[in-house]
């Protein structure tokens, strides 16, 4: 009787190691097959695809946005970028998901109810974020200026609204902040809002692209458009581009039906590629934000 239980106890500890090790040897196929093409493959999907249908100059948010519609709309897609992934604007945002006070203010003071609009969408896309993409952002809090405005950025945003805001009399405000300057200093208002990372969120919709499909490259520069004469109208149109691995100065052409320049700051720069003559539409700003240590809260 005792042999039996041996036996029997032996054999569910086979059992249990030879599915363990068959889950095991499942999960590195799996892991095989979720792998990320390298950069060397996605180099050679450029050069060996005859045309593209999509070719998006520019790899941060707009540029990996367009990828990933593109290819999920079953596009052929690919994208270059001179530098790094969220190298640029993509990374040097001021970390925030805010539907924008001074958009609401304006709303109010001047009765733009297309502003007003524009806070209310801004506001569905803040709540949206935080519920898919919650490893990478998070509800954050600053201090703005106006209890009223602020009272209705709460009420724009409704049940999406990730906290209420409330005031803060002068000797509580001084007590939390006490670098604040104690003359003419009325009180201070708390109000709520999201805070993200833009370049890990850039990254993670462009490695979603790619995992669709999309033929994405970093490091890749485009040298010059490429272009064809119609043969009905006779006007020249771009149709792709001639583009350098930058890492190691090897040339190749790509080609596409449709090019999209996401060049943020350097549109103009692509734009006088297909005209020289073309006069600049882009005029770049910068907007500043003070973030303070988290012990002041």
């Amino acid at each position: 009787m005792a042999y039996r239980k041996v036996l029997k106890r032996s054999a569910l500890v086979g059992t249990g190691a030879v599915a363990t090790l068959f889950g095991f040897s499942q999960l590195m196929e799996y892991r095989k097959t979720q792998a990320l093409p390298s950069r060397s493959f996605q180099l050679a999907a450029l050069q060996d695809t005859e045309e593209f249908d999509v070719l998006i100059v520019g790899g941060g948010a707009t540029g990996a946005g367009c990828a990933l519609e593109a290819v999920t709309r079953n596009l052929k897609t690919a994208l270059v970028e001179r530098n790094d992934f969220s190298s640029g604007t993509s990374s040097r945002s001021t970390k925030l998901i805010h539907g924008g006070v001074r958009y609401l203010q304006k709303a109010i003071m001047q009765l733009d109810y297309v502003q007003y609009m524009m806070v209310k969408e801004a506001l569905h896309e803040r709540a949206n974020l935080l519920e898919i993409a919650p490893h990478l952002s998070a509800p954050w809090w600053q201090l703005p200026y106006y209890w009223a405005g602020i009272k209705m950025y709460d009420l724009v945003a409704g049940v999406q609204c990730l906290k209420s805001s409330y005031a803060l009399s002068k000797t509580k405000a001084l007590e939390l902040f006490p670098m604040l300057k104690k003359d003419r200093l009325v009180g201070a208002i708390v109000y709520y809002d999201g805070q993200h990372n833009d370049a890990r969120m850039n990254l993670a919709i462009g490695l979603t692209a790619v995992r669709y499909g999309a033929a994405m490259a970093n490091y890749t520069e485009v040298v010059h458009l490429l272009k064809r004469t119609d043969s009905e109208t006779g006007v020249e149109k771009v149709c792709g581009a001639r583009c350098r691995d930058v890492l190691t100065g090897q040339e190749f052409d790509v080609r596409a039906k449709c090019v999209i320049n996401a060049t943020g700051p350097f549109t103009d720069s692509l734009r006088k590629m297909d005209n020289q003559k073309v006069d600049n539409i882009c005029q770049p700003s910068a907007g500043v934000h003070i973030v303070i240590p988290g012990y002041y809260r």
